[in-house]
């Protein structure tokens, strides 16, 4: 309520009050909406899909040229945005990966191929307890460039339960090996346009917005190296941290795969799924398209059906496409361009712009939904930067901004509401907030500075152009 009532005074103060010369009545309505989706996602009164589905349907009926006539009769018609660009939020290309994604670690998880993989991945770290707990951070992080990471922690913290009952309870290593799942799926999903939510978020604006052609590969060996020593650095410090006091662990991971016939059509599809995902520049096949493949073969195959489609996580998906259809008011009322043009961002230090929108971005991601804050401020990032133009070439353009504020949304995990996985680990009761707010605040900040020293590099290099 309290909420609805900001909004709503903000929606009915005069239009002259925002002191931007100008604005519109119908950019004046994106700004009340606007403000009420960041109040929303920020107190989390309600889940965030809900939020998005509550914008869609109030930008449908207020700024939209399918609106209530009594509410739009009065401003130009071409002022009024297309209902069916705000529409098509819901089938973007984008939502298309996401639904590839989810479909392809369902099908996985139900042959058990997870399991098996997770076995014979985690096998060659044998058994010295230094070397099994970088085995979880990095296996963790492989299943979460490509699957969800909510579920890759839920999926590695039961292979790790059996391993934590065997540990006396003082032994500070079971601290460091459940703390290594959150960090190993929050670090490891920056790895590929499909690890989280924000990435794909960023590449839609990069690719269709600003005119990159940023593609699979290009992002995934740009940000493999990062992530690789990201982890690195977090397996040292939770070694420093939280050392163990014996010196082997010895792992069980029980569990089979189903029949044969299934089995080879699931290891056949990842397969093709992830060799056409890297590369999709030789191929002409985009990462979007690649995403529907699974869906077809796992839906012939018997290995996705009615069950299992009550089973994709429709709560991102509508969340992503609230956040898309906000980008579409903001960018097709042309209110974004105009607060550009309003606030004198090409008078401020772009370093300023750059690191104070990451941190910004950070700070947000860490209370609410990193997903939420990157749908919030991408899209604003996108118009602030192109109205800034040249001033940040030297800090190596807008690539640098905009994947400044992705990857700071990732990097966001000091508390358990930061993101699913601290909170599946969290709710183990084996670890205290103050040793999540520790390591969470240690390597989100050295990965913010590892982060903007390596996009401001490839930036100035062109590396993903």
């Amino acid at each position: 309520i309290i909420v609805t009532l900001i909004s709503l005074i903000i929606w009915w103060l005069p239009t002259s009050i925002f002191g931007i010369e100008g604005l519109t009545i119908l950019q004046h309505r994106v700004i009340a909406i606007f403000v009420f989706a960041a109040l929303m996602w920020i107190t989390e009164t309600v889940p965030a899909w809900v939020t998005s589905v509550l914008i869609i349907v109030t930008m449908l009926l207020t700024v939209s040229n399918s609106g209530i006539t009594p509410l739009v009769s009065y401003i130009p018609k071409e002022e009024l945005v297309s209902y069916k660009s705000i529409m098509y939020t819901f089938a973007d290309q984008t939502v298309m990966l996401f639904l590839g994604g989810f479909v392809l670690a369902i099908g996985l998880t139900k042959v058990k191929l997870d399991v098996a993989l997770a076995r014979v991945l985690l096998k060659p770290f044998g058994t010295r307890s230094e070397v099994v707990l970088l085995g979880f951070i990095l296996v963790t992080a492989i299943f979460s460039a490509f699957v969800s990471n909510t579920a890759t922690a839920a999926m590695m913290l039961t292979f790790l339960a059996p391993v934590l009952r065997q540990l006396p309870s003082n032994n500070k290593g079971r601290i460091a090996l459940i703390l290594a799942i959150p960090i190993g799926a929050n670090i490891g999903g920056i790895g590929t346009p499909v690890g989280t939510p924000p990435n794909a978020i960023a590449l839609k604006y990069l690719n269709e917005s600003l005119g990159f052609n940023i593609g699979f590969f290009d992002w995934a060996i740009v940000m493999m190296p990062f992530v690789i020593l990201l982890l690195i650095l977090s397996w040292l410090l939770l070694l420093k941290m939280f050392p163990f006091s014996e010196k082997h662990i010895y792992l069980n991971i029980e569990g089979k795969t189903v029949e044969r016939p299934q089995l080879i059509i699931s290891y056949v599809t990842i397969a093709l799924t992830i060799l056409l995902w890297l590369t999709d520049k030789l191929t002409g096949i985009n990462a979007n398209t690649v995403a529907l493949i699974p869906i077809a073969i796992f839906c012939v195959a018997g290995l996705f059906g009615k069950k299992e489609l009550k089973e994709i996580d429709w709560d991102v998906i509508w969340l992503v496409a609230g956040g898309f259809a906000l980008g579409t008011a903001l960018d097709k009322s042309g209110l974004a361009a105009h607060l550009v043009g309003a606030i004198p961002f090409g008078q401020w230090s772009p370093l300023v712009v750059i690191i104070g929108a990451g941190l910004l971005c950070w700070f947000f991601s860490n209370i609410i939904s990193n997903t939420a804050t990157a749908a919030l401020l991408i899209p604003i990032m996108v118009a602030v930067g192109t109205g800034m133009g040249d001033v940040l070439t030297p800090f190596g353009g807008i690539l640098t901004l905009i994947l400044g504020v992705t990857l700071s949304a990732s990097l966001a995990m000091i508390l358990p509401v930061s993101t699913p996985p601290n909170a599946i680990a969290y709710s183990t009761g084996l670890v205290d907030v103050k040793y999540m707010r520790t390591v969470g605040i240690i390597v989100g900040v050295v990965g913010l500075a590892l982060a903007f020293t390596m996009l401001v590099i490839i930036g100035k290099a062109g590396i993903m152009l």
